[in-house]
């Protein structure tokens, strides 16, 4: 879900329709809406619910396609710490996340005084919430507070994961050779044992595929690279056809023959693609307390007509897209997420002024810190 400094109509367009069928397999998922419609129509629902989750592999493919541009456009090995690096990525995605968390709780807390469904979350613990904090819901253990958030914690443990790779590797070749190495040991080994799907290597298929998109595209590379990139993916569906894997091969081809051709930074001229590739982050996040809340309404007011139902899908979802429209503006987008990172900052500098005029606590902090 990474942001570019200069739009690229092509991943706007394939953000934006990732971003809409991975909301439709939640609308076709949760609550009694789902439920009725897929009564009344079981094929189109039962498609979005099998096959909608797939769009996350666009997300997959692009995010490393994008990290390969930011951390390594010619294939060289990142120079600087990537410490910093990850630190803001970690701003990045959890600034509006933890805001979405929010208006998710609270959703969740009204949708229970208006249904009983197991789509409402339980009411959400503090642990609960500093694991959400901290990216380690999954690894922990703990329920998730709104759905999809698993992929927040998976894009920035990718992320960091690249980031090291790149570093660790000290000469132009060896950095995307470690970054392809272990891609192919994810699509072949890794990728085929779920009980690996809270971690990033488990992903980092997809994600490599990206990455390795975005050097061979370069004109100055050989064109062998995407030939290379085809071979090995190719070769693991032959040894476990994944459904997934193949639309993240096609995605990667895609944006590599795309930039090749200058497609990438000049198609599709379609406006409303554009705009929702832009807020596709702030899409993902808060569809789900919306959706929440039109499910309990739905319930309250004791609807069950298939039109009544399909009315109320329809009205969440664009209940979505314009709350999605003032959530960028107010939180995610650059600019807001840095009046917020700035406040935060003062907030706790300020709290850690207090907190050395309390007598004693000072001497008690530096004692603390002499002994780690």
């Amino acid at each position: 879900m990474s942001t570019t400094s200069n739009r690229m109509p092509l991943i706007d367009a394939l953000k934006a329709v990732a971003a809409l069928l991975v909301l439709l397999n939640h609308f076709s998922s949760y609550g009694p809406l789902a439920a009725a419609v897929r009564e009344a129509f079981p094929a189109t629902v039962g498609w979005f619910y099998e096959y909608g989750r797939m769009a996350v592999q666009v997300f997959l493919v692009v995010a490393g396609f994008l990290a390969a541009r930011a951390l390594s456009p010619e294939g060289q090995a990142l120079r600087i710490s990537p410490l910093p690096l990850i630190w803001k990525r970690y701003l990045r995605l959890v600034v509006p996340y933890l805001a979405a968390i929010g208006l998710a709780i609270a959703a969740a807390a009204i949708a229970d005084q208006w249904m009983d469904d197991e789509a409402v979350p339980a009411r959400a613990t503090f642990n609960q919430w500093l694991a959400h904090a901290f990216l380690l819901q999954g690894l922990l253990g703990f329920d998730a507070l709104s759905a999809g958030v698993w992929y927040i914690a998976i894009d920035f443990q990718l992320f960091a994961l690249i980031a090291v790779l790149l570093w660790s590797g000290r000469t132009r070749l060896l950095a995307p050779a470690l970054v392809l190495g272990l891609a192919t040991v994810s699509l072949f080994w890794l990728n085929r044992d779920a009980s690996w799907d809270n971690w990033a290597i488990y992903f980092f298929g997809s994600y490599g595929l990206g990455a390795a998109a975005w050097w061979a595209s370069d004109r100055r590379q050989m064109s062998a690279w995407l030939g290379v990139i085809a071979t090995i993916a190719i070769a693991a569906l032959v040894v476990d056809f994944r459904m997934r894997i193949a639309l993240a091969l096609v995605v990667a081809l895609t944006l590599g023959f795309s930039r090749r051709t200058g497609l990438l930074e000049s198609w599709p001229t379609i406006r409303p693609l554009a705009f929702l590739g832009q807020i596709s982050y702030s899409l993902f996040l808060v569809h789900f307390p919306v959706l929440l809340l039109a499910n309990g309404l739905y319930n309250k007011l004791e609807f069950s007509s298939t039109g009544a139902a399909v009315s109320g899908l329809v009205l969440a979802l664009t209940a979505s897209i314009i709350s999605a429209t003032l959530f960028y503006r107010w939180i995610e987008s650059p600019a807001a997420s840095k009046r917020i990172t700035a406040a935060l900052s003062w907030i706790f500098s300020k709290a850690l002024e207090m907190a050395r005029k309390v007598p004693g606590l000072t001497a008690l902090i530096t004692l603390l810190a002499r002994r780690a």
